[in-house]
């Protein structure tokens, strides 16, 4: 066996899907629309993290769309998108847990072929994910109370100018 074969896994079978589930994800929308935008933000270096909820909401309500879905992406390999609650304590928990998984004290293989020093910020960017899905519900984001959409800086560079994607569709009023 090659040494790739123990990273794959199995994936369920289809029969093992209800017909009524297949149906519900298989159904065209009606009238149905796409709305795509680009958001720039800048950032001022490794740990800021930054509330991009009240952009995602100018996008939705720019797209017209009540009802949907909300995509986000960052472009880039040492920067992430989340959830969680905007508050100092947290944030500063998260940032926290980062560290304890992707230390800056540690050698990283990355560092070594590139030398850029930022072998920590791709693997922190790996855990956390780029991209992230919000419902879209009655023209707003289906986000708990106290759950905002963040953008993690996590390179190692002072200043990066980052792209953020918004993909929003579903059903516009009147279609």
């Amino acid at each position: 066996m090659g040494g790739t074969s123990n990273l794959l896994c199995r994936l369920p079978e289809v029969s093992r899907v209800s017909v009524a589930e297949r149906d519900f994800f298989q159904r065209p929308l009606s009238g149905g629309m796409m709305f795509r935008k680009s958001i720039q933000v800048t950032t001022h270096g490794e740990g800021q993290i930054h509330d991009i909820t009240p952009h995602l909401r100018e996008v939705l309500n720019e797209s017209g769309i009540l009802d949907g879905m909300a995509n986000v992406f960052i472009t880039g390999s040492t920067a992430a998108v989340t959830t969680i609650e905007y508050e100092s304590g947290v944030l500063n928990d998260l940032s926290r847990a980062l560290s304890v998984l992707a230390p800056d004290t540690s050698a990283y293989s990355h560092d070594a072929a590139w030398g850029d020093g930022n072998g920590r910020s791709h693997v922190k960017a790996s855990l956390v994910g780029p991209s992230l899905s919000v419902p879209v519900a009655e023209g707003g984001l289906a986000l708990g109370t106290w759950q905002q959409v963040v953008l993690l800086e996590l390179d190692v560079r002072p200043t990066r100018t980052r792209t953020v994607i918004v993909t929003v569709w579903g059903e516009k009023p009147g279609k």
